[in-house]
C-alpha cells in the first residue's frame, strides 16, 4: 500500500497522530486539573494491562459513562479528557512508583494506552486511573523478569473465543482467581455476527437495541461490540488480575477472512477499508503498546516477549498475511504458499533459532497438527508452511505451539512427519477451548472421531475453559480447565478435565491426571 493510500485511511478512519501520543503519554499534562465532573460509571469497561516488559508496561482504561449508546462514543462528550493514572508497589497505594498523565481523546474512543516505563523487573505492581471526579477500579500486573534472569516458575493461562451472546464467561471468573503471571488471549475476543432472539443463548443478558442485530462494519458498531462483550464482570476482572498478551484471529474483523479476501463476496478495496477500522478498534479497546496501532488496513501484532531465561512467547499474526483458501488440491500443497507471510516467517524462524530461553513458545490462532486436509482455514490448508515451522521448531529447545479458534480442548504431540505414526515427536500442541462460543458444549461431538483417529492427539473436549500452565526450568504442567454450563449463568464451577507433563528436553504429552 503506497504512502498516500495510508494517509487515506488514516483520515477515512479520522485518528491524528498528535491524539495517538496523547493517549499514550503527555508530559505537558502532568499538572492538569482533573478537568469537569464526569457521570458515575464512567470506568464502565474496566481496567487492563498488557504487553509487559521488564522494566514497563501498557495500561489500558476507556471513558465510557454509556456503553451501550448506540453513536459508539460510550456517553462521553466529544472533548479531550485528562486522565491521570498511579502506579504503586502496594494494593492500598501507599507506595507509589509512577504517576502521571494522559489525553482521552474522542478520536480513539476516550481509551488511553500509558506506557509505563521504569519500573523493576519481575515484580507485582498495582494501577488505578482517576478522570474527573470518578475513581476506576484498581488493577494487578507484573513485569518480566530481567533478561537472562533465573526464573523458578511462571504461571500463565490461554483463552479465545468470547461469544458473549452465547453464553457467561465463567472461565474468566475462575482464572481471575488463579494468581496468573500472564493471560494470552488467543483470538475472537469479539464477534462481527449480529445479535438475534436465534442466537442469543445467554440467559438473562439485557435487552439489545437493533443496533445489535446486524453484522457490524463500520467503526462505531465494531466499538460498540466490544464495549457490550466488556460490560462482562468477569472478563473484566480477568483483564484486572494480570497482564495480557493478545492476538486476533478471524472474529475481530470476519469470519474466515484471509488477508484482503473476504469469504464472503466484499471486494479487496472495501474490505481493506473494513479490515481499517476493525484493527483500529481492536487497538482501541486492548492494552496494547503503539506497535500495534494500524495504519489503515496494516497493523503489527506479532511480537516477542522474553520471560528471563525461561521462555520465549512468540505472539504470532496467521490473518493479515496469509495465502487466499486454495482452489484445488495441487495448490493447496504448493511451496510457496505461506501462513505467516515471508516476512513474519523469516522474523519466527530466527527468534527461534537464535532463542536463549529454555522453552519457546508460539501463540498461534489456528490449529498446527495435522487432523484433516478439508480444513484449509487451519494450517492443514498450508502444508508446505507447516513443515517449514516443524523444521525450525527442531532447531529450537522445547517448544509448544499455544492454540485457540476451534472451541474444543485439544492436546497433540506434534510430529517431524504427521504421515508417518512413528515419526519422532518435536514438540506438543495446547489448544483451548472457548470461553463461551458455541453455548454450553459437551465432552464428546460430531467432530470427536476426526480428531481421536490420530494417535498422536492425546485429548479432545468440547466444554467451555481455560487452559492453566505452571512452567519451570523442567517441565510444563498443563491444566485443561472445563466449566460444566455457561448458558443459565456464570456460576458452575472449574474442573480439571486433563493434566499433561511435557518434561524438558523430552517433547510430549504424559498423562498425569
Amino acid at each position: 500500500m503506497t504512502t498516500t493510500d495510508r494517509r487515506t485511511f488514516l483520515q477515512l478512519a479520522g485518528v491524528t497522530s498528535a491524539a495517538v501520543a496523547l493517549g499514550i503519554s503527555a508530559p505537558g499534562a502532568a499538572g492538569a486539573t482533573p478537568g469537569r465532573p464526569l457521570p458515575d460509571g464512567t470506568f464502565s469497561l474496566g481496567v487492563a494491562s498488557g504487553d509487559p516488559r521488564p522494566d514497563a508496561v501498557v495500561l489500558w482504561t476507556r471513558l465510557a459513562p454509556r456503553p451501550l449508546a448506540a453513536d459508539g462514543h460510550g456517553g462521553m462528550p466529544l472533548r479531550q479528557v485528562p486522565v491521570q493514572y498511579e502506579v504503586a508497589e502496594d494494593e492500598r497505594f501507599t507506595r507509589i512508583a509512577r504517576r502521571g498523565t494522559v489525553i482521552a481523546s474522542p478520536e480513539l474512543a476516550h481509551a488511553v494506552h500509558p506506557e509505563v516505563g521504569g519500573l523493576q523487573p519481575g515484580r507485582e505492581y498495582f494501577y488505578r486511573f482517576r478522570a474527573g471526579n470518578q475513581l476506576s477500579p484498581t488493577g494487578r500486573t507484573r513485569t518480566l523478569p530481567a533478561p537472562g534472569a533465573r526464573v523458578a516458575s511462571f504461571d500463565f493461562a490461554t483463552a479465545s473465543c468470547q461469544a458473549w451472546y452465547h453464553g457467561h464467561f465463567s472461565a474468566h471468573r475462575h482464572m481471575a482467581g488463579e494468581g496468573l503471571d500472564a493471560v494470552l488471549f488467543l483470538g475472537d475476543y469479539i464477534y462481527e455476527y449480529g445479535i438475534t432472539s436465534g442466537n442469543l443463548l445467554r440467559r438473562g443478558a439485557p435487552e439489545l437495541g437493533p443496533e445489535h442485530r446486524v453484522e457490524i462494519e463500520t467503526l462505531e458498531q465494531y466499538r460498540l461490540r466490544y464495549a457490550l462483550f466488556k460490560t462482562d464482570p468477569h472478563l473484566q476482572a480477568s483483564h484486572a488480575a494480570a497482564p495480557w498478551l493478545v492476538t486476533w484471529d478471524d472474529h475481530e474483523v470476519q469470519n474466515n477472512y484471509n488477508a484482503d479476501q473476504s469469504e464472503y463476496g466484499i471486494s479487496p478495496v472495501h474490505f481493506r477499508h473494513r479490515r481499517a477500522v476493525a484493527y483500529r478498534a481492536f487497538y482501541e479497546h486492548l492494552p496494547l503498546s503503539l506497535s500495534a496501532l494500524p495504519e489503515g488496513p496494516d497493523s503489527r501484532v506479532h511480537r516477542r516477549f522474553d520471560v528471563g531465561s525461561l521462555a520465549r512467547f512468540n505472539v504470532l499474526d496467521t490473518r493479515q498475511y496469509r495465502d487466499p483458501v486454495p482452489a484445488d488440491s495441487a495448490e493447496q500443497h504448493a511451496e510457496a504458499r505461506t501462513m505467516l507471510g515471508r516476512e513474519q516467517e523469516a522474523w519466527l524462524y530466527d527468534g527461534m533459532a537464535g532463542s536463549p530461553a529454555a522453552w519457546n513458545f508460539l501463540a498461534n490462532g489456528v490449529t498446527v497438527a495435522a487432523i484433516t486436509e478439508d480444513r484449509v482455514d487451519q494450517w492443514d490448508g498450508y502444508p508446505a508452511a507447516r513443515r517449514r515451522l516443524i523444521e525450525a521448531m527442531q532447531r529450537t529447545s522445547n517448544p509448544v505451539v499455544l492454540t485457540g479458534d476451534i472451541h474444543k480442548h485439544v492436546a497433540a504431540e506434534l510430529k517431524a512427519d504427521f504421515a508417518d505414526a512413528g515419526s519422532s515427536t518435536v514438540g506438543v500442541e495446547l489448544i483451548c477451548t472457548s470461553v463461551a462460543s458455541d453455548g454450553d458444549g459437551a465432552p464428546t461431538d460430531n467432530y470427536t472421531e476426526d480428531w481421536l483417529q490420530h494417535p498422536y492427539v492425546k485429548l479432545y473436549d468440547g466444554r467451555r475453559g481455560y487452559v492453566r500452565c505452571r512452567l519451570t526450568p523442567d517441565e510444563l504442567v498443563s491444566d485443561f480447565k472445563v466449566v460444566p454450563w455457561i448458558e443459565a449463568d456464570a456460576n458452575a464451577p472449574a474442573q480439571t478435565v486433563a493434566r499433561f507433563s511435557t518434561p524438558a528436553g523430552n517433547p510430549g504429552l504424559h498423562r498425569k491426571a
